[in-house]
């Protein structure tokens, strides 16, 4: 139990740091490798939950690569960030007043919040004894909430699709790979045997 609970602060202390870090780094790129530090320590807090499922999800998806396109768009865009932070000190105090009013709303929802009796007996806990909790999610996702899932992922397709039809240039001139063209290709057409005589070239 104290382990767990020093793993806890630990995670919890560099998140919180890390989070920091991203919003007051100078650096694009620092800030983004703080990012990526924080979803490690996030993932951390998820596995002491007993949700590596969760703790998977965000390594993989977002360090893997949300965060990692983050990078390489920052590196490859070169944008200025000096000219972007020019007018910072001029929006402070109403992002100060902005985050004061969202402080006060956390704390009366974190200071009143409370289960009622009819609440807590009308949500069973699920028994997951001898199962993972993946196991679990997949065996709602894939029966309950199948077709939901499968429309996400045509969804997600249709989009996909939109933006490389979007994005798609024709330019004249350009010689395009015509895979039918070669495998159609015959011997006599990709192959020429000339005789070359001694001392002479091709």
């Amino acid at each position: 139990m104290l382990l767990q609970a020093l793993a806890f602060y630990a995670f919890a202390a560099i998140a919180v740091a890390a989070g920091v870090m991203v919003i007051s780094a100078r650096n694009p790129v620092h800030s983004v490798l703080f990012l990526i530090l924080a979803f490690f320590n996030a993932a951390g807090l998820f596995v002491l939950l007993g949700a590596e499922f969760l703790a998977m999800i965000l390594v993989v998806v977002y360090v893997g690569a949300i965060a990692v396109l983050f990078l390489f768009v920052v590196m490859m865009l070169d944008i200025n960030f000096v000219e972007l932070r020019q007018g910072f000190l001029q929006y402070l105090p109403i992002g100060a007043l902005i985050g004061l009013m969202l402080l006060a709303e956390l704390i009366l929802v974190g200071g009143t919040w409370a289960f009622s009796p009819e609440m807590s007996g009308a949500m069973p806990v699920p028994d997951l004894a001898g199962r993972t909790n993946t196991e679990a999610i997949g065996d709602i996702l894939y029966t309950h909430y199948i077709y939901l899932f499968q429309t996400a992922g045509l969804v997600l397709l249709v989009a996909m699709i939109g933006a490389i039809v979007l994005t798609l240039r024709v330019r004249p001139g350009v010689r395009k790979q015509r895979p039918s063209d070669q495998v159609a290709r015959t011997r006599e057409e990709a192959v020429a045997i000339r005789k070359v005589s001694p001392g002479g070239g091709v």
